[in-house]
């Protein structure tokens, strides 16, 4: 066999792989059984996770949703969920009640209700409570899966 046959052959088999790739995840993404029943979620505190800066409840996770997912974080005061970090996806947060401390790339700043905030995609970013009471906050975030 030449070059350009065996090249042609393994374009070929890749292009062939991405296309059974493709349905393969497309059949597993359409299985999920939507309803207007679970496509609407009521925020209710006995279902949120306890943390050890607040609670998480997750309106829509990644075993729920294609790609994006929904999150309201509540943390108390002087408190943040995790220390800054970076991660590929994109990510924004708005700020429900509270005051928020939001740090990115080495600079912070203070926001308060109906405030979003974004962080670019591997992009330094931390959020903590600056204020005196709780603060709620939404993240959405895409799941690169």
């Amino acid at each position: 066999m030449n070059a350009l046959t065996t090249l042609k052959t393994t374009i070929a088999l890749l292009l062939f792989q991405q296309i059974a790739f493709s349905q393969e995840t497309k059949k597993e993404i359409t299985a999920t059984p939507y309803t207007i029943e679970n496509c609407v979620n009521h925020f209710e505190l006995e279902k949120a996770t306890k943390t050890k800066v607040g609670y998480q409840y997750w309106f829509g996770d990644k075993n729920f949703t294609h790609e994006n997912t929904l999150k309201m974080s509540i943390v108390e005061p002087g408190k943040s969920t995790h220390a800054p970090h970076h991660h590929p996806e994109e990510e924004f947060f708005y700020i429900l009640e509270g005051s928020a401390s939001f740090f990115l790339d080495g600079k912070t700043v203070v926001a308060g209700p109906n405030t979003s905030l974004y962080c670019p995609p591997n992009a330094e970013h931390g959020i903590s409570n600056a204020g005196n009471t709780d603060l709620k906050y939404l993240v959405i975030k895409k799941d690169l899966r």
